[in-house]
């Protein structure tokens, strides 16, 4: 990038960052207790607070504006994922990939801080393959380094490992912004792949639906797929547009499809003429693809997990009812059950493997808790915020069908806590940690059977935050400061020697207003 693009960039940043920083402030999160009574003026300041503590990420101790290593990281990095995605592009002048994430500097960063992971704690590599479409889809894939050893309990991390699939929100929601999670889980231990689903991020926009290297698609046939597995299309261009579940129902599909490949198998990579493709995942040999001889779910043997932010939430929640190879999901606000309706509505899942939600109180804009009727957009709710609501999405359904499932709402936490965005929208500031922590547990619960509850129940939780410069400093989370004081989390999950008894618990925070 030019220098006086560089500058201007810069100046962009600052004055966004210090416009944020005068409007907001955020104090340290205290322990947390139910919200006062709806209405009074301990609630309205109740409520403030709490507004002010979604910008956490941006105005707290530590955040974005107060750590004087995030904006040259910024800036530095802005550039060279600028180039370097250009440079891809311009190799690739058939299959143009016409997104935000490729013409705005910045938008594919995540956290600029994470920079240096692969060279001291894990490694990762660029994968690029085609969906059943023939859309060029790029990824990348993470696993832990040779030698390693798990940095918070010393460990040695022995392969090969289980393996996680992470599809992306909607909304040009980006790969990168997601890296938090996949770099996470494999420094303990995890081969994990993410993507950019067709239309977002550095994938392609347009399907090759004749096998030809020019992208088309026949405007005059018939959509594909199917409504009651997500599959449906909206358009008979396959793919298009971009903000629709099938992009996320079947990219998870496809993904996990890649993500198996080995030399004796490879992939596909459907309609990929003259495509720069991966034939198999880089990782092959680091999977653990030996069947799982005591799975959570009768028949569900293989050792792959799915994650998913928002539509990808979505996406995952159908997945797992009719995909087998899936052990465990994570739905990164929300679990989708069949009984949701919605913009994340989930009509036809069937809960069949164990699912954490980790679920927000706000959606992308922080409103006063008598606009909390929904929490993707606000919604009048003149009786305050109603206690079962996160609950009902999806984690009622996985219960009554008597599925393991953990409800994680975190306070003052937003739908972009589950991504990293630089600066300009809120996110509270340990949600993502707490998103990780339990991720973490979970999935070593069902795909490393560390079956101890107290990974799951404990109050204090310590997470290693990246601080910049190759830095990673110790923060310890408290569980009760860090859940909802407004919306109810919740468990139930098999226990004991055998998983003969069950454990469970409506109203994690007690808040009441839910039965436990």
């Amino acid at each position: 990038m030019p220098a006086p693009r560089r500058r201007a960039l810069a100046a962009v940043v600052a004055t966004a960052a210090l416009a944020l920083g005068g409007a907001l402030t955020t104090a340290p999160l205290a322990q947390a207790e139910p919200a006062p009574a709806f209405g009074t003026p301990e609630h309205q300041a109740h409520d403030a607070q709490n507004i002010a503590d979604a910008y956490g990420r941006i105005t707290g101790p530590g955040g974005q504006l107060r750590n004087p290593a995030y904006l040259p990281a910024l800036v530095q990095q802005s550039t060279i994922i600028t180039v370097r995605q250009l440079v891809a592009q311009a190799a690739n002048p058939l299959r143009p990939a016409l997104t935000p994430g490729m013409a705005v500097p910045g938008w594919n960063i995540g956290n600029p801080l994470r920079v240096g992971w692969e060279r001291t704690r894990g490694r990762m590599r660029d994968v690029a393959f085609t969906n059943r479409f023939g859309a060029l889809l790029r990824g990348t894939v993470y696993a832990p380094r040779r030698g390693a050893r798990d940095p918070y309990t010393g460990a040695r991390l022995r392969a090969p490992y289980p393996g996680v699939v992470i599809t992306t929100g909607s909304v040009q929601g980006s790969e990168n912004m997601y890296r938090w999670l996949a770099q996470d889980l494999a420094e303990r231990g995890y081969v994990v792949l993410t993507y950019d689903v067709q239309g977002q991020g550095r994938s392609e926009t347009l399907p090759h639906t004749t096998g030809t290297a020019l992208p088309f698609c026949d405007l005059f046939g018939q959509p594909e797929g199917q409504e009651s597995d997500g599959t449906q299309e909206t358009t008979p261009c396959p793919g298009v547009p971009f903000q629709q579940l099938s992009n996320f129902t079947t990219g998870t599909v496809d993904a996990m499809d890649f993500f198996v490949s080995r030399p004796g198998a490879p992939y596909a990579n459907p309609r990929s003429a003259e495509a720069d493709v991966d034939r198999v995942n880089p990782y092959w040999r680091l999977w653990d693809r030996s069947p799982d001889p005591r799975p959570a779910t009768p028949g569900r043997t293989t050792r792959l997990a799915i994650a998913g932010h928002s539509m990808g939430a979505r996406a995952v929640s159908y997945v797992q009812g009719y995909d087998e190879r899936v052990a465990a999901v994570v739905a990164l606000d929300k679990l989708s059950g069949p009984d949701a309706d919605g913009a994340l509505g989930g009509q036809g899942v069937k809960p069949r493997v164990p699912a954490l939600a980790l679920q927000a109180e706000y959606g992308f804009t922080v409103a006063p808790s008598f606009l909390a009727g929904d929490s993707i957009q606000p919604t009048p709710s003149p009786d305050g915020p109603d206690p079962m609501r996160e609950r009902r999405t999806g984690y009622d359904a996985w219960r009554t069908a008597g599925v393991d499932a953990m409800l994680v709402v975190g306070r003052a936490t937003t739908h972009l806590d589950y991504t990293d965005v630089p600066l300009v929208l809120p996110a509270s500031r340990y949600g993502q940690a707490l998103s990780s922590v339990y991720t973490q547990a979970w999935l070593d619960r069902y795909l490393k059977h560390d079956r101890r509850d107290r990974r799951l129940l404990r109050p204090r939780m310590r997470y290693l935050e990246p601080t910049g410069h190759g830095r990673w400093t110790p923060v310890t989370l408290r569980r009760p400061a860090l859940l909802s004081t407004y919306y109810c989390s919740a468990y139930g999950f098999r226990s004991g020697p055998r998983q003969g008894r069950v454990r469970t618990d409506g109203d994690w925070a007690g808040l009441g207003g839910c039965p436990r």
